[in-house]
């Protein structure tokens, strides 16, 4: 069957060219791939291939010790049958190989119905990251002196820093998508991350800290504010501060959370409880809950994967579908879940563009892309003033989460006291323990100062990591237990 005629938009075509020029695809493999993966019946089947080249630098010591280039190729074939999945993989590409695994993934989801592939529906995709001059095309001397940077200027911080440990991993990733449904999507993905870890000393106490940032950026990004220098330093002033900290109190008391990297708690106290698959299966403690109050009216929380530049943001989602702005809770009322394919069929729902995987080795799930809490009205130093006894917690570490019924514990790398509306001593050892749908209906006070994180976030979830975002303004929750060895 020949595919449908179209007129593709300049960049969608650039973005496939490239697996029909270096892998020798066809659309008409594609099409004999997806009949033999529907061969013995299903109801959707798609192919997914990916090309992956990435670099991994490290320096520790003043000294080069790890250094590693890779390449990944494969596809992922996989058809749906009701609920059940039938899925195949391999890192041959010859025709041989792909239809060897259309038919393992067609016998393992064998069903009733037979759905006859459809013509290939191009679409326009969108454009939010650069690739031309992407950092996997640079020099490794360009990369390697960017690391030394930051090794050196940690170091002239403070000379209680006794180690620095820097780094930057680098990717360009290249996805192709068609399915059974007309779906026919590529896309041009660069990913690069920056981290420096430190350890400071004095005549008591050992310290460390910690820094990052970057996303869907080329190598000229850290040439700008988000320098080595400003990643080094970072880590060096986390880590001296955390020298001179106090035990943290322990107990019941407001808690004030800080703009950026701690909306990593709604992320994982609320975030994972609101995709689609959870709710569908009736595991997650917002199930049935849409359209009813499950946090303060102060509260909106949005997931956009379609922030130019940043970390989880995706022209495409890894079915296919362009990526969007949803809105999860507004004004503190459950709207909608996050969905894939499979289960905006199944829940009769809205597709999100959702759906994510984390190689061709694995299905797709809904997952988050970055996901943040909107401005409110309330000027941050307010919020702060109103603390009578208190926790400023500025940074987390980890974490964890019972998505069953939204229990979490994260540690605080950065917190304060705040004392009769002031910020006073830092504080070390302190964990917020809570009830994620719970601990949102305590929150009083929203910020005007929104920001996302500096572009450092992966999540985890069924084995498989993607890059995310978060971020919020400053909160303040009228209660939360706190963790300490403090009074």
């Amino acid at each position: 069957m020949a595919a449908a005629p179209h007129t593709p938009a300049p960049e969608v075509l650039d973005h496939k060219r490239w697996f029909f020029s270096h892998l020798g695809l066809t659309e008409r493999l594609f099409e004999r791939c997806l009949g033999e993966a529907l061969s013995a019946g299903g109801d959707f089947a798609d192919l997914y291939f990916e090309a992956v080249t990435s670099t991994s630098l490290g320096i520790d010591e003043g000294i080069l010790k790890t250094a590693a280039q890779g390449i990944s190729v494969g596809c992922g074939i996989r058809v749906l049958s009701g609920e059940r999945t039938g899925f195949a993989y391999t890192d041959d590409l010859s025709p041989e190989r792909l239809l060897k695994a259309a038919r393992t993934a067609a016998l393992i989801a064998s069903g009733p119905q037979t759905q006859r592939v459809e013509g290939f529906r191009e679409a326009h995709t969108p454009q939010l990251y650069p690739i031309a001059g992407f950092s996997s095309d640079a020099e490794l001397s360009t990369k390697i002196a960017l690391i030394e940077r930051a090794d050196k200027a940690a170091r002239a911080f403070d000379p209680r820093i006794t180690q620095v440990r820097a780094g930057l991993n680098d990717e360009l990733r290249r996805i192709l998508i068609a399915a059974s449904d007309g779906t026919y999507a590529a896309d041009t993905q660069p990913l690069a991350r920056f981290n420096v870890f430190v350890i400071a000393k004095d005549s008591q106490n050992t310290a460390r800290g910690t820094s990052g940032g970057g996303g869907r950026v080329t190598l000229d990004f850290f040439d700008g504010d988000k320098s080595p220098e400003h990643f080094a330093r970072e880590a060096a002033r986390t880590a001296i501060l955390q020298l001179g900290a106090v035990a943290a109190p322990a107990g019941e008391m407001e808690v004030v959370l800080g703009p950026g990297w701690p909306g990593v708690l709604l992320h994982e106290a609320v975030g994972h409880g609101l995709e689609a698959d959870f709710n569908r299966k009736k595991t997650s403690a917002f199930s049935g809950l849409i359209g009813q109050q499950v946090a303060s009216s102060k509260v909106t929380v949005v997931d956009n994967g379609t922030i130019a530049g940043r970390r989880g943001s995706l022209n495409v989602d890894d079915e296919g579908n362009a990526t969007q702005e949803t809105v999860l809770i507004e004004n503190g009322i459950l709207r909608g879940y996050l969905s894939d394919k499979l289960s905006s069929k199944l829940m009769g729902m809205p597709n999100t563009g959702s759906g994510r995987r984390e190689s061709y080795q694995a299905i797709p799930m809904p997952r988050m892309t970055n996901t943040y809490m909107l401005n409110g009205e309330d000027d941050p130093g307010d919020i702060i003033k109103s603390v009578k006894r208190g926790l400023y917690a500025v940074n987390f570490g980890g974490g964890q989460v019972d998505i069953t019924n939204g229990k979490f514990v994260f540690s605080a790398s950065e917190a304060y006291l705040i004392e009769d509306g002031k910020v006073t001593a830092p504080v070390k050892g302190a964990t917020l323990v809570g009830n994620g749908p719970e601990a949102l209906k305590h929150v009083s006070m929203v910020g005007n100062d929104l920001a996302l994180d500096e572009g450092i976030g992966t999540c985890g979830k069924a084995g498989q990591s993607v890059p995310v975002g978060v971020g919020m303004p400053t909160i303040k929750l009228d209660r939360m237990t706190v963790g300490g060895t403090g009074h």
